[in-house]
């Protein structure tokens, strides 16, 4: 089932390969298990992608991409999964990053009100900065390890579960 509900809504290699921008890549596309869909592939790709989406860095979706070629991931899945930090949750996990990183770091949690101007961004950016990264790395290899874990032990069960019942049927 897990297969068949991701196949449906990623796209097919093909399509990607006729993406005239992608061309510089050359022949990195044509690796098969950046498409495939199996346990270790998209365990991979959940890996990637939840990493990458708890750091606070423009461009997450061509980290992860990155990552994903050099891992051997599934690389649609990894770029999609980059979008759970979006600009709706984004103030939401870059806080509790923030409040987790001052906390393991034993600064006190700064109360302050964002200003967009250079004066505020250079003279907070130590004070928050800090905190924010190192909280957000642990976040991110927490979650990325988590997940690689949760969805191998899912993916696992779910093909003994299909295996039983058809041992089940087969002899009934």
């Amino acid at each position: 089932m897990p297969k068949k509900f991701m196949k449906r809504y990623l796209p097919t290699p093909d399509k990607i390969r006729g993406i005239r921008s992608l061309h510089f890549l050359g022949d990195i596309l044509h690796e098969p298990n950046l498409w495939h869909i199996n346990r270790h592939g998209v365990s991979r790709a959940f890996m990637v992608g939840i990493f990458w989406c708890f750091i606070p860095m423009p461009f997450q979706m061509v980290a992860a991409a990155f990552f994903a070629l050099w891992l051997n991931a599934n690389l649609p899945l990894s770029v999609a999964l980059v979008w759970i930090s979006n600009p709706l949750t984004m103030p939401a996990i870059f806080y509790f990053n923030y409040k987790l990183g001052a906390w393991l770091l034993g600064r006190p949690v700064l109360a302050f009100e964002f200003q967009l101007s250079w004066e505020w961004l250079s003279s907070r950016i130590m004070d928050i900065g800090i905190p924010l990264y190192f909280g957000s790395l642990v976040t991110a290899t927490f979650a990325g390890c988590i997940s690689y874990l949760l969805l191998q032990l899912l993916w696992r069960r779910k093909v003994r579960s299909d295996w039983a019942r058809r041992n089940e049927h087969r002899f009934d």
